[in-house]
């Protein structure tokens, strides 16, 4: 039945142009805190002399989960000289075993170019029985292919603004038929905005919003949760105050779990979303951690086959 369902959802990607469900807003992911109910009351006498109080009793609150350990693998870590002239890949070490969950790339660098070997990835994990999620850098489109999606979405296509954001609508369908393809299954897809050596943004902080705007409809037209990945500076460098209000995936670079886990705080918020995940680089690995909380409701963030 899944496999219909995927069959039937790539067909109508692959039709240019195709209609939009109106846009909805991220759900929070629900709390799974446990539920009780008070225990009933009954009237009794009071006693002729005095007794002395029983103690309540009461359970503890179950401790939160520690944080889970994972990775995030794209392009880079495919066969060396993979990819567009660009972006080749480098044969970068792959996650290491303790990783408990992978969030794999599925782009070759900028928009509307795949990820490589993002079927061998899938398959790995797979393999492995990891959980999985994606994410996909976004970029901004060149005039070329403006004219070719420009006019193709749920937006005004007749305004520049409407034709940027269609173009990016349609970078995101392009990635969900990759994920069909490869029997890439996510419940959540986070979108990617940072500079992209060879393929930057623009100037204009509300056009290259409105690629990111029509990448977010993209995905949730498609079925799928989004989130960001970015920091607070990268994402006002790009797109200025635009807020999306979604989950985030924070980046802290070359550092330590420990600036990871920092990142979690309400001060590295980047566009007024809750703290999922952080990520920090160690020996030329893409390694995260679950934020506070995260690591009660794997679930909602991650798919295991």
């Amino acid at each position: 039945m899944r496999a219909l369902a995927a069959v039937v959802m790539l067909a109508g990607l692959s039709v240019a142009g195709c209609t939009d469900d109106p846009e909805s807003t991220e759900d929070a992911p629900a709390s799974d805190a446990p539920r009780s109910l008070a225990p009933k009351r009954t009237v009794t006498p009071l006693p002729t002399k005095p007794q002395p109080t029983p103690t309540a009793r009461t359970t503890p609150p179950s401790a939160p989960r520690p944080p889970v350990i994972g990775a995030d693998m794209s392009w880079p870590q495919c066969p060396k000289g993979m990819g567009i002239p660009e972006k080749r890949s480098q044969g970068s070490p792959l996650p290491l075993d303790s990783a408990a969950y992978v969030i794999l790339g599925l782009t070759n660098g900028p928009g509307f170019t795949p990820n490589p070997c993002l079927p061998d990835m899938v398959d790995w994990v797979r393999e492995r029985d990891l959980l999985v999620a994606a994410y996909a850098v976004g970029s901004f489109p060149d005039a070329p292919t403006v004219a070719t999606y420009g006019g193709l979405g749920p937006f005004d296509g007749s305004t520049e603004e409407g034709a940027l954001a269609n173009t990016g609508y349609q970078q995101a369908r392009f990635n969900v038929t990759s994920m069909l393809r490869t029997g890439l299954e996510t419940p959540v897809v986070w979108i990617d905005v940072e500079p992209v050596p060879d393929f930057e943004w623009s100037a204009d902080l509300e056009a290259n919003a409105a690629v990111v705007r029509g990448l977010a409809r993209g995905y949730r037209s498609a079925g799928y949760r989004i989130g960001v990945y970015s920091t607070p500076l990268l994402w006002e460098g790009v797109v200025g105050d635009l807020a999306l209000g979604v989950p985030e995936w924070r980046a802290a670079g070359q550092t330590s779990m420990a600036e990871a886990l920092d990142r979690c705080r309400a001060d590295w918020v980047i566009q007024g979303g809750p703290a999922v995940l952080g990520q920090w680089v160690e020996d030329n690995r893409d390694r995260n951690v679950t934020c506070p909380g995260t690591a009660d409701e794997m679930d909602d963030w991650f798919h295991r086959y």
